[in-house]
């Protein structure tokens, strides 16, 4: 693991593979780890840039909550540290919401976009209440997170997901979530997206399933989107040779441009 400080917080990554960077933003909660099924099938081409949100795994949480504007200026400073200028951003849950405050912050560094299990809504104010709580939430969020085949047939992953979950503490939980709580509404900002983009939902996500994804594919010009069959909220958790090979054609294509 590669370390550097993002203003008051310690942010370690991972770097996989070699060729073109391309930089990925796991989910909430879960780590770097999340990607590492994934990287067999794009390592061999790309070089992986795979961070630990602060709040998550091995990065601290620094001081307050972990909002958005947060982890989209850590993000800048991972890619300063690994040395990419710029390069294409691949986001699952939060780390689609870093990616569209990372877009009004940093556009200039983004060559291309995949936004997967993601929103660009804010939350309701119900949501925003229940995100505020502080009571960890590993298990009773798991069938909201892995779809109901995964749950039944791979229990490997399923157990897989839960060791990810453990590594946060009580604060760190707290501190994510009430960051996710203030963030922006990112529907309004989606028409400016003038780079590639993928949208890709699975078909059992029962948190950010295919309504949140068409909005997002209506808005956002050009974009292709796809749908995972048997997969909830962890898609390239659950289902990664179907989600790699999806995500190595859209990186060739987008080099081969």
């Amino acid at each position: 693991m590669e370390r550097t400080f993002s203003h008051d917080a310690e942010i370690f990554y991972d770097v996989a593979g070699s060729g073109p960077p391309v930089v990925l933003l796991h989910p909430t909660p879960a780590d770097h780890e999340f990607f590492l099924p994934v990287s067999q099938v794009l390592s061999a081409r790309y070089r992986l840039i795979m961070p630990d949100l602060r709040g998550h795994g091995e990065s601290s949480l620094g001081q307050g909550p972990a909002t958005m504007q947060k982890h989209a200026t850590d993000v800048a400073r991972v890619m300063d540290d690994a040395g990419v200028d710029r390069a294409p951003l691949l986001g699952v849950s939060i780390g689609g919401r870093v990616i569209f405050e990372f877009w009004r912050r940093f556009r200039a560094r983004v060559t291309a976009l995949v936004l997967c299990n993601t929103e660009a809504r804010a939350d309701s104010p119900e949501a925003r209440a229940l995100r505020r709580g502080t009571e960890p939430f590993f298990e009773s969020m798991l069938p909201k997170l892995v779809g109901e085949n995964t749950r039944h047939s791979r229990p490997d992953l399923v157990e897989g997901a839960l060791r990810m979950m453990r590594k946060m503490s009580a604060e760190d939980v707290a501190g994510v979530q009430t960051g996710m709580a203030e963030r922006p509404d990112s529907v309004p900002i989606l028409k400016t997206i003038n780079v590639p983009t993928l949208i890709i939902t699975g078909d059992e996500d029962v948190l950010t399933g295919l309504p949140d994804a068409e909005l997002m594919k209506q808005n956002i010009p050009g974009s292709q989107m796809k749908v995972i069959a048997k997969a909830g909220h962890f898609s390239p958790w659950e289902q990664p040779e179907q989600v790699g090979k999806l995500l190595r054609n859209f990186l060739d294509g987008i080099h081969r441009a």
